[in-house]
């Protein structure tokens, strides 16, 4: 059975990025665990180190507990481990390698391959372990998705040693959730979610759950960072915490001080799987509305904008006049899609939607996801260097579709006539795009813009990455379809004293995409 809790190599092949296979906890009702320690801000003389005790010559920090103890024993029941199982069919006979005549490992390996024992690829039944919990009494579980990945049966063995087969209610790969339901005899006993924008590097948390599958197993560490991106998904977003998380803990359940789910734990990084004080949590606000999702239709429902961003780079934000980068750049509108409709362009940088700022690119997916399909909500974006109040209707991700096909009883653009090609001071030649240059470099009809003829070596254009058969749209979100568009725009930005030239491209069979050049003195 394939794991993502295999150790996917990176760093320079000696440390991985692994997703923590392990036994998860149960979410339960209101009762709150109560915390074991008060809290800094409420115990007298906080703010001040603690004299060192007789017995143990050692000064206690401000706010920091002197023990788990309480804590644990009220959270670990709800603690669950999923152990999963599924039929491998069997593999295909070994076939021998090509050698050539005479080769001395030709003996050796025709009697290995002739001699293959029957059976010995026949179909087996693979196990895996993870964790989860439960986020209602009645019996509603959350892991992660990689946990049940493939799986043919789900098993679900709590802390007082009862086994119960679980149906898989919906799966969310996006942020790795998943949701089970058991039919327990009796209520369980739950935990629930906190506040995970609460958070602070710093703050103490607790993991539960059923690492190496040793059964349920407390560590503890503090937050070591927020909103990191580890590239594993579109809405990555993770705690970054150094309590032990080991294989066997995804799906398990990171707890504050209250006694709150605040982060799913779901990967660390290591050389070998174990910890090394490096493990990630889905943080439980991003978590909770897939959850809710899930549980209430066996799917989730996200927002959908219709646009392909990228990030505004310091370049790019001096190229569009902006005080500093920040925001999301709009590299390509979806035909017919809610930003169509609402007028969004492509060259607008989005700095606010629904009333959130967006500061960097990674933050608008997470929130247009997050927003109510059908909902109208205003979008504040940057075009020609002035701001602009837009109204969106956010449709449903799931139903998106490609731009649309025109149909065939549609009439057909005119073709441009060829033209004489023209060489720009930024180490290009470039000419009109007319049908035998699309044919040639293969270039959509749809495109609209001026080709890359050629790219003068060492030029401006070429250190950029631009190369023959690439189409330039746009300069410094002016449109171009002619070289002498294309130098006119340039030297306007020269006029103006910037530095550089904001290009709107397209590689062959490619999407559009900005690419900041230079201005040559």
């Amino acid at each position: 059975m394939s794991s993502r809790s295999d150790v996917l190599r990176g760093w320079g092949g000696r440390v991985g990025l692994a997703f923590a296979l392990g036994c998860g906890l149960v979410l339960a009702g209101p009762a709150a665990a109560q915390t074991p320690t008060a809290p800094a801000e409420e115990a007298p003389g906080a703010e001040q180190i603690g004299e060192a005790t007789p017995e143990t010559n050692v000064v206690p920090l401000p706010g920091a507990p002197t023990s788990f103890a309480d804590l644990a024993e009220q959270l670990v029941d709800a603690v669950v481990n999923v152990s999963t199982s599924q039929d491998v069919g069997a593999s295909e006979r070994l076939e021998m390698p090509d050698l050539p005549e005479g080769s001395p490992f030709r003996e050796f390996f025709e009697e290995f391959f002739n001699n293959q024992r029957p059976g010995l690829n026949r179909p087996r039944r693979v196990n895996s372990l993870g964790s989860g919990f439960v986020i209602d009494e009645s019996g509603i579980i959350v892991t992660n998705s990689h946990v049940i990945a493939d799986a043919d049966e789900i098993i679900v063995n709590f802390n007082d040693g009862t086994e119960l087969p679980a149906e898989l209610v919906g799966i969310d790969e996006k942020t790795d959730m998943a949701v089970l339901r058991v039919e327990p005899a009796t209520p369980l006993k739950a935990v629930h979610f906190g506040d995970s924008d609460t958070l602070r590097v710093g703050d103490w948390v607790v993991a539960i759950g059923n690492p190496f599958g040793l059964g349920g197993t407390v560590t503890a560490g503090i937050v070591s960072a927020q909103k990191r991106d580890i590239q594993a998904g579109p809405y990555d977003s993770f705690i970054q915490t150094d309590a032990a998380i080991n294989r066997g803990n995804s799906g398990g359940p990171l707890f504050n001080m209250k006694g709150e789910v605040v982060g799913i734990n779901t990967a660390i990084i290591s050389p070998s799987g174990g910890s090394i004080g490096i493990g990630f949590a889905v943080p439980s606000n991003l978590a909770s509305s897939v959850i809710n999702q899930l549980v209430e239709f066996g799917e989730t429902r996200r927002g959908w904008l219709g646009v392909r961003i990228q990030t505004v780079t310091p370049e790019i934000a001096e190229s569009l006049g902006m005080d500093r980068a920040r925001g999301a750049l709009i590299a390509g509108v979806t035909e017919g899609g809610p930003a169509e409709e609402a007028g969004m362009q492509t060259g607008d940088v989005v700095l606010s939607f629904d009333g959130r700022d967006v500061s960097e690119m990674r933050q608008l997916p997470r929130i247009v996801a997050d927003t109510a399909i059908g909902e109208t909500v205003d979008v504040v974006v940057l075009r020609d260097g002035e701001e602009q109040v837009l109204s969106v209707v956010v449709g449903r991700l799931e139903e998106a579709t490609e731009a649309r096909v025109p149909s065939e009883s549609e009439p057909e653009a005119e073709e441009p006539a060829a033209v004489d090609q023209g060489i720009t001071s930024l180490g290009l030649r470039l000419g009109e795009l007319t049908p035998e240059r699309r044919s040639e470099f293969g270039i959509d009809d749809g495109l609209e813009g001026v080709v890359v003829l050629e790219v003068v070596e060492g030029g401006p254009a070429e250190d950029k990455g631009i190369e023959t058969g690439f189409v330039i749209s746009e300069v410094s979100q002016e449109r171009v379809r002619t070289p002498q568009q294309f130098e006119d725009a340039v030297a306007r930005l020269r006029e103006m004293g910037r530095k550089s030239a904001l290009l709107l491209t397209a590689a062959p069979g490619g999407d559009l995409q900005f690419i900041v050049v230079p201005l040559p003195e």
